[in-house]
C-alpha cells in the first residue's frame, strides 16, 4: 500500500520507521492501523532485515490515539476500535525480528502502549511516558492494561493507570520501562547501534529468544522451561554448530538467514 504516516529506511539490516503526522502529534488513527499492519507483513517477509526501529517524527514517539475520530464512536465501535489497536500491537509483539523502540517525546495512552508492544525501549531524556485515559473518563485500550503490570509491576503499573500522570524518562528507567536513556540527539545512533549489535548475531537465535521469552513469561516456569530446552537443543547441527566451530576456530561465524 501507499505510505502517507509511515516512512521506513533500510541499512544495514535495520529497518527505521519513523511514525510522522507530527501536525496531529503523531496520534494513532484507522489510517495509521492499516498502514502498520501492512509494514509489519512486509517487514515479516524481508529477509534484507533483522532488527527494526520504531520512532516518532516531532516532538512525539505517539501522543495517544486520535481523540477527534474517537469522539463520535458508538460502544460497539469503541470495542472494535481497541480490538483493531490490539491486534496491530499484537502483530508488532509477535514480529521474529526484534523491534526496538526510540522514544523522542511524548508516549501517552497509545503511544505508550505501542513502546509497551516493542521488545526493548530507549529514550530520549526529554520523554514523557503515561496512560492519561482516565482523564477523559476511559481506560486503555491496547492492552496496557494487562502489558504495563507485567513490564513494571502491579504497583508502578497502578500508580500510572488510576492517576493518569506522566513520569519522565529516568523515572520510567527507574520502574523498568525503559532500558536506557540518552541525550536527544543521541537517540537514533544508539538504537542504531544497539540494532546492529542484535543484527551480527545468529538470526535463529535472535528470533527463538524473542519467541522463548514472549511465550514463556505467559506460561508456568516449568513449561517455559521446557520450551527453551527444545528450542536450545533444535539449534544444534544448524546454527549452533557454526557458531561453536567459529569459535573454536577463532573466526566470525557465517550465519545463513
Amino acid at each position: 500500500m501507499d505510505y502517507e504516516i509511515l516512512k521506513m529506511e533500510v541499512a544495514e539490516a535495520v529497518a527505521t520507521v519513523t511514525i510522522s503526522r507530527p501536525q496531529a502529534m503523531n496520534a494513532l488513527n484507522t489510517r495509521f492501523f492499516q498502514e502498520m499492519d501492512s509494514l509489519v507483513a512486509e517487514i515479516a517477509g524481508r529477509a534484507d532485515i533483522k532488527v527494526v526501529i520504531l520512532t516518532g517524527d516531532g516532538k512525539a514517539f505517539v501522543a495517544g490515539a486520535d481523540i477527534a475520530e474517537m469522539v463520535s464512536k458508538t460502544q460497539d465501535d469503541a470495542r472494535a476500535f481497541s480490538k483493531v489497536g490490539q491486534r496491530t500491537f499484537r502483530s508488532l509483539e509477535l514480529l521474529e525480528k526484534p523491534v526496538i523502540a526510540a522514544v523522542n517525546g511524548f508516549a501517552l495512552g497509545g503511544g505508550c502502549e505501542l513502546a509497551l508492544a516493542c521488545d526493548v525501549r530507549i529514550a530520549s531524556s526529554k520523554a514523557k511516558f503515561g496512560q492519561p485515559e482516565v482523564n477523559l473518563g476511559l481506560i486503555p485500550g491496547y492492552a496496557a492494561t494487562q502489558r504495563l503490570p507485567r513490564l513494571v509491576g502491579l504497583g508502578n503499573a497502578l500508580w500510572l493507570l488510576l492517576s493518569g500522570e506522566m513520569v519522565g524518562a529516568e523515572d520510567a528507567l527507574r520502574m523498568g520501562l525503559v532500558q536506557k536513556v540518552v541525550e536527544p540527539e543521541a537517540l537514533l545512533p544508539v538504537a542504531v547501534e544497539l540494532a546492529k549489535t542484535i543484527a551480527a548475531k545468529g538470526p535463529r537465535a535472535v528470533r527463538l529468544v524473542k519467541r522463548v521469552v514472549r511465550e514463556g513469561i505467559l506460561k508456568d516456569f516449568e513449561s517455559g522451561c521446557a520450551l527453551e530446552s527444545e528450542e536450545f537443543g533444535s539449534l544444534f547441527d544448524n546454527e549452533g554448530a557454526e557458531g561453536m566451530k567459529a569459535f573454536l576456530e577463532k573466526r566470525k561465524p557465517e550465519w545463513k538467514a
